[in-house]
């Protein structure tokens, strides 16, 4: 009887941590359908009574760009991400070149540098190249928060691919980079995904390189849309919470889709057979 009730105040805790946790996503869809002479009442609505599609109106007039170029970005740096992590990765774990350790290390330092630094240097770079506000300087910009990360997952996953597939190959004639397209990279599929997820998720909710690189241009992506709502005197807070719930649904559904291949690329290389 004592585990009963132990099991089932720690069901009732996850469940109220969860509801804590998911409320901010509830009233982001709770302000997407609220009236705007209803945005201020005191105290406010906690279901939309007089609900309104007037924000999502808005985001299919004004926000579709801002999402196409977030989602051109986004991919985009994924294609880059994993174009140079993966064979990053497996120099690191299969072709054991000298000095392997000190870039692993460097890797680990690269993600503590704070973002707002690099750009700053990606601006005076762009400025002299005249790539600022260009779709292909954001796609550059976001993979270098992206990449770090993506060649630690992919050494760890590929140091656990054994060794004999990699020497079969090699004794049928394949070269490193045939070896690699043909067999070590297929096999990483659960690693490609991971990291595609990440660096897809990481380019779409990014502010500061956008707003350093891209404010003002022709191609900004969602998150600088979402900002020009938000004004002294202007706040389409409708607007803002439609356009956000639309935003979040392309990675709310990679994340789904994705998970198991998350769960096992993630995990890679944490234990020794």
């Amino acid at each position: 009887m004592k585990r009963r009730n132990r099991t089932w105040w720690k069901t009732a805790t996850g469940l109220l941590l969860t509801a804590v946790m998911l409320f901010p996503v509830y009233w982001m869809l709770n302000v997407s359908f609220t009236r705007d002479q209803d945005m201020r009442k005191s105290p406010p609505d906690w279901f939309p009574v007089h609900s309104t599609l007037d924000g999502y109106r808005t985001v299919l007039d004004q926000q579709m760009p801002y999402l196409a170029t977030s989602l051109v970005i986004g991919l985009g740096t994924v294609v880059l991400t994993v174009a140079v992590a993966a064979p990053a990765g497996y120099a690191l774990a299969k072709l054991r070149p000298r000095g392997g350790g000190v870039i692993g290390f460097l890797l680990l330092v690269a993600q503590m540098i704070p973002g707002i630094i690099m750009a700053m240097g990606f601006y005076a770079i762009y400025l002299q190249l005249g790539l600022l506000q260009s779709v292909p300087g954001l796609i550059v910009a976001d993979s270098t928060l992206a990449v770090p990360f993506a060649v630690l997952i992919f050494t760890a996953f590929m140091s656990g691919i054994p060794r004999e597939l990699i020497q079969a190959a090699q004794m049928d004639g394949a070269r490193a980079l045939r070896t690699f397209w043909s067999v070590v990279l297929p096999m990483s599929r659960n690693a490609v995904v991971t990291v595609s997820l990440f660096a897809f998720l990481w380019s779409w909710s990014d502010f500061v390189f956008a707003s350093t690189l891209a404010g003002g241009g022709a191609h900004e992506p969602v998150t600088l849309g979402i900002y020009h709502y938000i004004g002294n005197n202007n706040q389409e807070w409708n607007a803002i919470m439609a356009t956000a719930v639309v935003a979040s649904l392309p990675a709310t559904v990679i994340l789904v889709l994705a998970q198991r291949y998350v769960a096992a690329g993630v995990t890679a290389g944490a234990v020794k057979d």
